[in-house]
């Protein structure tokens, strides 16, 4: 233990602490979630499993986490991840079946003799209740997904506008889809 004065009074600090702060497990959290997200990838798309790819890919997504740790977790916290990731992977059987079912609306206008007339492009305007950014780009990202309809532009207080085929395809906008966004990602 080392003692110091400061103005006039004395101060103790201990310069040999066996507990470290908890700053630096923060810090390095997101980027370890992050390298670990980006290598599981690298692997799963490269299918190369000699040292060189794997040297490569070490190197690639350490650079790329160190730089983007922050784009995943802006605030640098993870509390909570793991719920998170359970609810966004509840919502994705669902938007795959909602592209599904699209797939085969587009699929009926296509074949049907009045293609014409069922066919009704139009922009619509609409306020989003999602607050958080990841929550607005899951939402637009999932609209533009689904065949019939593509997100044109969202804002960051939430206004969105989107293209659709046909009224059918607007009038589900923003609905259910919406509400499935903010349940994933705990805005509800």
């Amino acid at each position: 233990m080392t003692t110091s004065r400061i103005n006039g009074h004395a101060s103790a600090s201990q310069t040999n602490s066996p507990r470290k702060s908890a700053a630096p497990r923060a810090k390095t959290a997101p980027f370890l979630i992050t390298f670990a997200a980006l290598f599981g990838l690298w692997i799963l798309l490269s299918g190369k499993f000699d040292y060189l790819h794997l040297g490569l890919g070490l190197i690639s997504c350490g650079v790329v986490a160190h730089m983007s740790k922050y784009l995943l977790f802006p605030e640098g916290q993870t509390a909570g991840l793991f719920q998170s990731i359970w609810r966004f992977l509840k919502y994705v059987p669902w938007l795959i079946y909602q592209i599904w079912v699209a797939n085969l609306h587009l699929l009926y206008l296509t074949f049907h003799p009045r293609m014409l007339e069922l066919i009704d492009p139009h922009i619509i305007r609409f306020q989003s209740k999602l607050t958080k950014d990841l929550s607005l780009v899951t939402f637009a990202n999932s609209i533009t997904l689904t065949p019939g309809t593509i997100t044109v532009s969202v804002s960051v207080d939430g206004d969105f506008k989107v293209h659709a085929i046909d009224k059918m395809s607007a009038e589900a906008l923003p609905g259910e889809m919406e509400e499935r966004v903010a349940k994933a990602f705990g805005e509800d």
